[in-house]
C-alpha cells in the first residue's frame, strides 16, 4: 500500500522543516511526497529543494489559494491512499502512517479514516494548547455539529476520481464540505483511529480572526445546500460550542 502525503505551501519557512521532516521520518516505506508551492519568496522554495530527491514531486507556481493547491497536488498523486498535511502542521510521530495503514489493510472496505489532533502552541510546538478528540462517526454526527479534524483525514484516492476534491468556491470550509459531500451525503465507509496523529499550530484560516470565524460557519451553511442537503441548525449553534471541551482534554 501506497500513501501520497501532499502539502500545500505559502511562504512557510519558519515551520515547514519540522512539516517535512515529519513525514520523511515515517517508517512506512512507501510514501509519495508532494509539494505544492504558491510562488513563495521566503526562502521555501530553496527550503525544498535541499530536500532533494527525498521530496517526489514539487511544484511552485501561482495558484488560486490553498485548497486549489490541494487539488493540484490531488492531480499528481499516484498513491492508494491520499492524506493532506498543510506546512505548518506535523505528524505526531514515526508510526502515524503504519497505524493507518493497518487500518485499511484490516478492513479492506474502508474508504477514508481519521483520527485525533492537538492544537500547540504557535512557538513552542511541544506545548499542547487544545484536544481534539473525534469520537466515532454516527450517522447523524454532521448534523450535530460535528465533523473530523481534515488534517487526520486520510481517503483512498479512488474516492476522490469519483465523487470529486475540494470545491474551491469555498475559501475557508472547503475542507468541511469536502467530509461533508463524502461522509454525509455519499456515505463512504470511514473508520476512526483513537489517537493523536497530527499536531496543529494554532493561528489557521479558519480561525485567525472573529471575521474568518463567521465566514467559515456561513460558508459551513453553504456546504449543506451545495449538496441539496437541508441544513440543521441545532448544528450552527453546535459546532462552535463543541470546541470548548477541547481546551480542557488531555491527550491520551
Amino acid at each position: 500500500m501506497t500513501f501520497s502525503v501532499i502539502t500545500p505551501a505559502y511562504n512557510s519557512i519558519s515551520t515547514f522543516a519540522e512539516t517535512i521532516d515529519s513525514v520523511l521520518s515515517q517508517t512506512h516505506p512507501n510514501i509519495e511526497y508532494i509539494i505544492i508551492d504558491g510562488a513563495s519568496t521566503d526562502g521555501t522554495v530553496e527550503l525544498v529543494q535541499g530536500y532533494g530527491d527525498k521530496i517526489s514531486k514539487f511544484v511552485s507556481e501561482r495558484d488560486c489559494g490553498i485548497y486549489d493547491a490541494m487539488n493540484k497536488g490531488i492531480a499528481l498523486a499516484t498513491g492508494d491512499i491520499i492524506g493532506i498535511l498543510n506546512s505548518d502542521d506535523f505528524y505526531a510521530d514515526e508510526q502515524v502512517l503504519r497505524e493507518v495503514e493497518s487500518r485499511f489493510v484490516a478492513d479492506p472496505a474502508l474508504e477514508a479514516l481519521y483520527a485525533d489532533l492537538v492544537y500547540v502552541d504557535p512557538a513552542k510546538s511541544d506545548r499542547v494548547v487544545r484536544y481534539w478528540h473525534s469520537g466515532e462517526y454516527r450517522e447523524d454526527s454532521f448534523e450535530r455539529g460535528w465533523h473530523p479534524p481534515h488534517p487526520t483525514f486520510f481517503v483512498r484516492r479512488e474516492v476522490y476520481e469519483k465523487y470529486g476534491a475540494f470545491d474551491t468556491r469555498f475559501k475557508i470550509a472547503a475542507d468541511y464540505e469536502l467530509m461533508l459531500r463524502l461522509v454525509h451525503r455519499y456515505h463512504i465507509r470511514v473508520g476512526y483511529l483513537p489517537r493523536v496523529i497530527v499536531k496543529m499550530r494554532l493561528g489557521g484560516e479558519s480561525n485567525r480572526s472573529l471575521a474568518n470565524v463567521l465566514h467559515a460557519n456561513l460558508e459551513s451553511i453553504h456546504a449543506w445546500r451545495a449538496n441539496s442537503l437541508s441544513f440543521p441548525w441545532i448544528g450552527f449553534w453546535a459546532k462552535p460550542l463543541r470546541k470548548i471541551p477541547q481546551y480542557f482534554k488531555k491527550a491520551r
